[in-house]
């Protein structure tokens, strides 16, 4: 049958899908919008599946935090190109992952797609429809919720959404100067990548293990057997300065470590002020 421009037209005004996408829908479906809508989004399912096995490391990292910053969640969503990563519909489709993660408090990625949107739609049914519209293998691969009960959560994204991070405080109020200190250290977690809090937190085998290569490479520079545990413990302490938040040189202040900014914001505010956990999401990355 001959499908009129205009029925397209509005085809392509309710999915988002491509022109000819939109005509073949149409002819499959004789005409009928609603059957060809159906058509698109079983269309996206299909997609989805053909491209399975393709690597989808592009997209974004998104953050939330309810406005009393007593709970956030990190969400990492992917697809293939950066292109597609960096449209309107897959940024909406992210940020609408991120509020229904923070909504709803799924116990794992694999509960996600049953929950419901505001639109009345699943995120499974959003994402067949965003598959049909851009053609590529889309995943919501991970998510992970903070609470800060007795304090606060801050937030930071960085990079173009490739990096974001969750820091919570004890001690720090949601507001004012307080707010102040959780970005900056939230953003001191993006850009400086901690492995810990604080240096007791590090395992006593790494330790070992970093003073062995230590004292090996000293030996190797010809140094004296009297100097050379001085010089492990000395280098240690950079190790300490790296891995270690508390211990890092404050990005905004190099006359500062994260411990002083913290003792600051606190001798102002009258609290005792603390780091209790960070996530930290950077897109793509192996192993998480």
């Amino acid at each position: 049958m001959e499908i009129s421009s205009e029925v397209i037209k509005r085809l392509r005004d309710k999915t988002g899908a491509g022109m000819m996408d939109c005509k073949r829908a149409l002819e499959a479906s004789n005409g009928d919008i609603d059957a060809a809508i159906e058509y698109l989004r079983k269309k996206g399912a299909a997609v989805g599946q053909k491209r399975a096995d393709r690597s989808a490391k592009e997209g974004m990292i998104v953050t939330r935090v309810t406005p009393d910053s007593k709970c956030g969640v990190a969400v990492e969503v992917n697809c293939e190109t950066d292109f597609v990563g960096r449209s309107d519909d897959f940024v909406a489709f992210a940020g609408l992952v991120a509020e229904t993660v923070l909504r709803d408090r799924p116990a794992s990625v694999d509960a996600l797609p049953a929950l419901k949107t505001p639109s009345g739609k699943t995120l499974a049914e959003l994402l067949n429809d965003l598959l049909a519209k851009v053609g590529e293998k889309l995943e919501i691969r991970r998510f992970q919720i903070v609470d800060a009960p007795g304090g606060m959560v801050s937030s930071y994204t960085h990079l173009g959404s490739k990096i974001g991070v969750l820091v919570e405080f004890a001690g720090l109020d949601p507001t004012g100067a307080d707010a102040i200190v959780g970005r900056d250290v939230a953003m001191q977690v993006a850009a400086m990548s901690p492995l810990v809090v604080s240096r007791e937190q590090i395992a006593k085998s790494m330790i070992d293990q970093e003073l062995e290569i230590y004292r090996t490479q000293a030996k190797n520079e010809g140094k004296k057997e009297q100097v050379i545990e001085r010089i492990a413990s000395g280098r240690l302490e950079k190790f300490y300065q790296e891995v270690s938040l508390m211990d890092q040189t404050f990005i905004k202040d190099p006359g500062k470590t994260i411990k002083d900014v913290l003792l600051d914001a606190g001798k102002a505010s009258g609290k005792q002020i603390s780091i209790r956990r960070f996530v930290r999401f950077h897109l793509g990355e192996e192993g998480k």
